[in-house]
């Protein structure tokens, strides 16, 4: 089984959606079957290559609310994440662009597979909201790479470049024709979409949803009759 995930590493939802996937893949009998992957979405292509401005602001202006309104509906997300076992610091995030970041974590499943890459995911999530550290400043990016195992002249390598970036275009191309319109947006088997950071509990049930779907159970018919064995037949 494979899951996709469209998600972006400033997204705290995505954060959240992330550890509740988590929550459910470790009740999941069939966990070791399964396979997580990574796809890239910008919430912000625009936005700044080195941020300096706090997000709050932002997301205030961008929503047409005061910063007051804003800080409050943080804390509420705040609050949510925190039942999750996340200690999000929403009130220190900059606003920043992230396709680099994107374009490291397709380094990273091409340079260690599935595995590298959740490890790269999780690193720059935790460096982003729970260290307020600037996810789009190159040196950030190296110094967090290089500590889940990246090569670092390999990681200024691609950062220096564009490599990496028409697979984050293909990858928010995929998304659009999926009719995602938001991340966090999880595709399991290509067959299933779980839009949003959905409880623990959702996440279980399309897990052995899938899971029954691809594993179909043979059904018989007709009781049992007289029939031939590893032995050979009686008769």
């Amino acid at each position: 089984m494979r899951i996709e995930i469209w998600s972006d590493v400033v997204c705290p939802w995505c954060f959240v959606g992330k550890r509740r996937l988590e929550t459910a893949l470790a009740g999941f009998e069939h966990a070791d079957e399964v396979e997580v992957v990574y796809r890239s979405f910008e919430l912000d292509p625009s936005a700044p290559a080195h941020g300096h401005e706090l997000s709050t602001g932002v997301i205030a202006r961008k929503y047409g609310r005061s910063e007051a309104e804003m800080r409050q509906l943080q804390q509420q997300l705040i609050d949510v994440a925190a039942e999750e076992g996340l200690a999000l610091r929403l009130f220190e995030t900059v606003h920043t662009n992230t396709v680099d970041a994107h374009r490291l974590l397709h380094l990273a499943l091409d340079a260690g597979g599935p595995a590298l890459q959740r490890e790269l995911k999780e690193a720059l999530l935790s460096a982003y909201f729970e260290q307020a550290q600037d996810v789009g400043d190159h040196e950030v990016l190296t110094r967090v790479a290089v500590g889940t195992g990246l090569d670092e002249a390999r990681v200024r390598a691609v950062l220096a470049g564009d490599e990496y970036a028409d697979a984050v275009a293909a990858d928010v191309a995929q998304a659009r024709a999926y009719g995602a319109t938001g991340v966090p947006f999880f595709v399991v088997d290509r067959a299933y979409g779980v839009s949003g950071a959905q409880p623990a509990e959702v996440f279980a049930q399309v897990l052995d949803q899938a899971w029954a779907a691809s594993h179909p159970v043979l059904q018989t018919v007709g009781g049992d009759a007289e029939a031939c064995g590893p032995d050979g037949c009686a008769i």
